[in-house]
Formats: C-alpha cells, sequence, structure tokens
C-alpha cells in the first residue's frame, strides 16, 4: 500500500470527535441503544468515546467453584469528553444487578457486546464521573466466545488479550484507554488471590479473606491479571531492590523453583539491553491450565505449568519465552499499542529480545533465524498482512490477529533496521523508544518519526516496504536472503503472546 504514517489525535480529543460524531444518535430519548466503537480497524466495536477513564476499583467474591459466577462490582472514574445523554461499556458475559452513575440510579440495556448505560441526568463535558455496576463475571464460556476467565485445576487466572476483559468486567476496553486499577478478591480459606500491582490490603475473616492489589502505573484492560487459587506466593528481590514475586501451585512449588529463580538475571539482561524495569514488581504465575499460548499481563505474567515440566521444551527455549513474556513488560505494557494494528511493536520487540537471548545465552545464531524468517515472510504476508497492517481474525477467532507475520515476521523488520542504521542507532532507538512512551500508548508513526530522529535520516521508503509491503523487501546487508513461498515457517508460535 502508498506508505502514509498515521498520524494521531491526542486521545482526549480523538475521544471528544468521535463522541461528537455520534452525539446525534445518542441524544435522542427515542433511539435505540446501540454498540459503539473508537475506530480501531481490527476491533470496530472495541471500546467507546466520549470518556477518559481514569481508575477502575474491582471487587470480586469467589465461591471456591470455579464455574460458577463471581458476584462483582465495577467502579469506574472518569473524566467525560464530550456532553453524553448515555454512556457504553463493554460488558458482555454477565448479569448486571444495577447501575449508578454519580450517586443515582441508572437505567441500562445492552446492545451487542456493549452495556448502554442512561444516567439520571446527562453529563456535561469535561466532567468527572464516577460508574458503579453491581454484575456478576461469569467463568464459563459460552457460545464459542472464548477469553477472560481461565479455569485453572485449583481456581482462576485471566486472559483477556485482545478483546476480552469486557467478558470479565464492565470497561473501555480498547488499549488506547490505560487506567489504574485495584482489585479486591475475596475467597474462601484455603485460596490466595493475587493481582497486577503490589498487595495494599489483606482482611481475614472466619471463613474467607479478601486480598486488595493496586497498581502504580497505568495499564490497559487486555493486561489485568487476578489469580485465584491454591497457591503460594514466593518473594525474592530483583535488580535495584525490585520487589519479585511468583505464582506457583502449592504442590509444585519445589520442582519449579529452578525456573523461579532465573526471573532477576533475566530482568537484569533486559535492563542492560533497554532501560530500567519500568514496573513496581514483577513475577511470573504458574497456572495449571492448558491455553496454548502465555501472556504478558502486567506485572505477572502467565505460563502453563506445563511449559517448565514437559521434557519436549528444550531449557534454551523455555528461557527464551520467558523473556519474551518479560519483554513485554518495556513493549507492550508500559508503551502500549495505540490501535491493535500496532501489535507488531510489541510482538516484534518481544519476539527480538526473546532471540537475542537464545543467542547470547545458548548460542541459537540471531541470523540463522532471521533468515530463515526471510525465506518465510512472503508467505506469511500473503497469509496475514504485512506487518503494520495485519488482516483482521475471522469471525470468533480472537486470537486470530496473533500470526507469525507480528512475531518473527515483525522480528525481521527490526533486524533490516538494525542492518540499515547501525547497531549504536538502532539501540539507542530501542531505549528512547521505551523512555520516551513510558506508560503511555504509542503507535507505528512514532517508531517511524523516533527512527529518523535517532538515526539522522529519511527511513520513510525503507519502512514502507518492510510494514506495508505485500513483498519482503531486500535485506540490507545480506543481497543473497531469498524468500521462498513455499518454504517452510521459521517456527511456529504455539506458547507465546
Amino acid at each position: 500500500m502508498p506508505f502514509t504514517p498515521r498520524t494521531h489525535a491526542p486521545r482526549r480529543l480523538k475521544a471528544a470527535l468521535l463522541a461528537s460524531a455520534v452525539t446525534v444518535c445518542l441524544v435522542a430519548a427515542s433511539a435505540p441503544p446501540a454498540p459503539l466503537g473508537v475506530g480501531d480497524r481490527l476491533f470496530p466495536h472495541l471500546g467507546n468515546p466520549g470518556y477518559d477513564v481514569a481508575s477502575y476499583d474491582l471487587a470480586l467474591t469467589y465461591s471456591g467453584e470455579n464455574d460458577k459466577p463471581l458476584a462483582a462490582v465495577t467502579t469506574i472514574d472518569a473524566w467525560t469528553t464530550a456532553r453524553l445523554d448515555r454512556l457504553n461499556l463493554d460488558f458482555a458475559r454477565g448479569k448486571v444487578r444495577s447501575v449508578e452513575v454519580d450517586g443515582e440510579p441508572a437505567a441500562y440495556a445492552t446492545a451487542g457486546e456493549d452495556l448502554v448505560i442512561t444516567p439520571a441526568k446527562p453529563l456535561s463535558a469535561r466532567q468527572w464521573t464516577r460508574i458503579v455496576v453491581r454484575h456478576t463475571s461469569d467463568p464459563m464460556a459460552g457460545k464459542g466466545r472464548e477469553g477472560g476467565w481461565v479455569r485453572t485445576a485449583d481456581g482462576l487466572a485471566l486472559a483477556n488479550q485482545a478483546d476480552a476483559g469486557h467478558l470479565v468486567f464492565p470497561c473501555n476496553d480498547h488499549p488506547s484507554d490505560k487506567a489504574m486499577f485495584t482489585f479486591r478478591v475475596t475467597a474462601p480459606e484455603g485460596y490466595t488471590a493475587v493481582a497486577n500491582g503490589l498487595p495494599s490490603d489483606v482482611e481475614r475473616a472466619a471463613a474467607a479473606t479478601t486480598w486488595t492489589y493496586r497498581t502504580h502505573h497505568p495499564m490497559a484492560t487486555e493486561l489485568a491479571q487476578i489469580s485465584i487459587g491454591r497457591s503460594t506466593v514466593v518473594h525474592r528481590t530483583g535488580p535495584r531492590g525490585l520487589p519479585v514475586r511468583d505464582v506457583v501451585p502449592t504442590a509444585h512449588r519445589e520442582r519449579l523453583e529452578p525456573w523461579l529463580a532465573k526471573t532477576p538475571g533475566q530482568i537484569a539482561w533486559m535492563a542492560r539491553k533497554v532501560g530500567p524495569y519500568p514496573f513496581e514488581t514483577y513475577g511470573v504465575l504458574m497456572a495449571d491450565a492448558s491455553t496454548g499460548f502465555e501472556l504478558e499481563t502486567q506485572t505477572l505474567s502467565l505460563f502453563e505449568r506445563d511449559l517448565f515440566t514437559d521434557p519436549a521444551f528444550p531449557a534454551w527455549y523455555v528461557d527464551s519465552i520467558m523473556v519474551h513474556e518479560l519483554a513485554h513488560q518495556w513493549f507492550g505494557n508500559s508503551v502500549t499499542p495505540r490501535d491493535w494494528s500496532d501489535l507488531w511493536l510489541n510482538e516484534g520487540h518481544a519476539t527480538w529480545y526473546e532471540a537475542l537471548y537464545a543467542q547470547e545465552k545458548a548460542g541459537r545464531s540471531l541470523e540463522a533465524r532471521m533468515k530463515a524468517a526471510y525465506r518465510a515472510s512472503d508467505r506469511w504476508r500473503a497469509a496475514g498482512g504485512p506487518p503494520a497492517e495485519p488482516k483482521a481474525a475471522e469471525a470468533g477467532d480472537r486470537l486470530g490477529i496473533f500470526r507469525p507475520n507480528v512475531y518473527d515476521g515483525a522480528a525481521l523488520v527490526l533486524y533490516a533496521l538494525r542492518q540499515e542504521i547501525g547497531r549504536r542507532a538502532f539501540e539507542r532507538l530501542e531505549r528512547a523508544w521505551v523512555s520516551r512512551h513510558k506508560d503511555a500508548t504509542a503507535g507505528t508513526a512514532d517508531f517511524v518519526r523516533l527512527a529518523g530522529e535517532i538515526s539522522g535520516r529519511d527511513l520513510t521508503g525503507f519502512f514502507r516496504g518492510w510494514l506495508y509491503g505485500e513483498k519482503t523487501p531486500p535485506m540490507p546487508g545480506h543481497p543473497d536472503w531469498t524468500s521462498d513461498a513455499a518454504a517452510g515457517t521459521a517456527r511456529k508460535q504455539p506458547t507465546e503472546k
């Protein structure tokens, strides 16, 4: 496609413009409730215009049975960015008991996967508002709509990527609207609850305990994590005194300890590459579940226990997958994609550092992996689209955008960029990217612009081909590399997201 760097209005302005465009249909009292969206190319109905969420407070009560709905109260504090007679939240798996807006009961209805709320009186633009939804949160998938809660052997965990946060709680379920989170999880005796961030309170009663966790940095809804299980929390110290806490099934703690002990060293390795770890804590959640993937939930990455216990996985491979999810804390979590079409920036970087770690620690050649990716790249582009313009997933396939074109195919773009501008400029770019956009959202156009700034060169033509071309451009420094549409894949991606 013709290369036109996408520019974005500031998030509040963008939301205001979108809200203004739909005001006519929102304000008419007789207009039926309708699902909205923020205009994401891959998920048209995800997110909602007209407000900017500042914080979520999510209270959940777990009964001890992971096939039964949890009682829940979600409290949302937000700034409106336009006058709203109605406002939409994404919510699709649970029963709503009641809704309040600024302390007053509000009417509500459903439309698609939206909860459409009508306050007792309209909300003016630039107004601070509080929305309280009392509801259930159902861990049982229905009608082929998977995601959200993951049922484990001893409880529950979360896997909200890409569009499943609203299957757990009402929210503005798009990565462009990051917010602070508080989690209050009540579970029966014998269970332990852990969530993103650091613990702030524990209240023990006769038969149940309530754990409270708070994030210290804003977070996208798709990165929320809650673990409820018969678990042990293992504490250790990481670089610069960073609190590291891992959550493991109590019965498997000793067997998993050699893997847990690797995390501080991996954090130190990543920090040497791109800069200080960006959050208040880190750890891994080893869940007794079969998901087919691992997930970079913020400050507490989700892993299948079998990844660490199945002898079919070589140790170097498991190490590199741990680094893949760790790298996402910088690339994807701290610097969050503005649109889902920017996914290559997350997965390409995580795959890059996964491969670099495997080369430095296990002698697995980065160049050989990139050469293999180059051979398969044209076929990946044909099947999934160019790295920065991926094809939408098929209906019902929520993980369909996670194709090789945004993993090794996007890491190949980074390899080509390093070849083009040189190692030193590339490393400066990586550090500048995570520093400049920390705790914020950024997109492809931002990366292209920064790469030009750091290198002192006009890279428009380079990125046009590598990010949007139907065919893979020649590899700088390797004119002999060829793309073979009949070649096998460089590597299947079964265990990472």
